[in-house]
């Protein structure tokens, strides 16, 4: 289960997703996501899943190291599909015990679960290095620099914290390895004693955590770095023709996902 967790993690490849400014693909990812709220009919969650398709062939990116990071959120999948389920009033399809399963709660949970699907796949940043990640996101947030928010420095802790979940995830996994060699047991028993079987995992995890977090600190003061006003950049973000192609495939997406998903119902 650990290793199934792609969030944060870079694969490395040549494909045009690739080469496209991060620019362009953070405002893809979020068209993206405001898209999957926007539509509300079958023809529009067809458009969607159509454009994550040609994303993902464009990507070169294997679809199954893609969908291995849904193994991570079946619970939280599960758990939505419930309780719409069974929260939702309307006309009763099936009854169980004191408890009905209703149409419309039916297609309420089927929304979600193909919402949180494509969420999930859409949003991963395998095409993107966490470095190219802080440089897109300084510059497309540089606006509210005159609002006197620090725009690198959010911008940096963003890129940090993505950067440490694979490395937590690894560190994770060695420690649950040594446990288990030690006798440690984190699948069999009740759910009190599973969580009890955690301690002993979470607790050199958060001391390897704040190791790496200080280690990291008195590098970045070591090396004196000072981000912000006057910091220049080895790799500038220069947009070129492919990437105003992007936008415009975008544009034109958004449009047909709100005049397919909304309008035309």
């Amino acid at each position: 289960m650990i290793r199934d967790i792609t969030l944060g993690q870079y694969y490395q490849t040549d494909s045009v997703l690739h080469r496209l400014d991060c620019r362009v693909k953070l405002v893809g990812t979020l068209a993206f996501i405001i898209s999957l709220f926007v539509v509300n009919n079958v023809w529009g969650y067809l458009l969607a899943a159509l454009f994550l398709a040609l994303c993902i062939r464009l990507s070169n990116v294997p679809f199954k190291f893609m969908v291995k990071g849904m193994k991570s959120i079946v619970f939280l999948m599960l758990f939505a599909v419930v309780f719409n389920l069974f929260l939702t009033p309307g006309t009763p399809a099936v009854t169980i015990w004191k408890l009905k399963i209703t149409w419309e709660g039916i297609e309420m949970a089927s929304k979600m679960a193909v919402r949180l699907v494509m969420l999930i796949i859409g949003s991963s940043t395998l095409t993107t290095t966490p470095n190219h990640l802080t440089d897109g996101l300084e510059s497309l947030l540089n606006p509210l620099k005159k609002l006197k928010v620090p725009v690198h420095e959010v911008s940096m802790m963003m890129s940090i914290a993505l950067r440490f979940i694979p490395i937590l995830l690894e560190e994770t996994d060695k420690i649950m390895k040594a446990q288990i060699a030690r006798g440690a047991d984190f699948e069999n028993g009740s759910l009190i004693q599973r969580a009890k079987a955690m301690v002993p995992l979470l607790v050199p995890l958060f001391i390897a955590a704040f190791r790496r977090a200080n280690d990291l600190a008195m590098a970045m003061e070591a090396r004196c770095y000072r981000g912000g006003e006057g910091r220049t950049k080895m790799k500038p973000l220069v947009y070129r023709k492919q990437d105003y192609m992007g936008y415009g495939v975008l544009v034109a997406y958004l449009v047909a996902a709100v005049l397919i998903g909304r309008v035309l119902l």
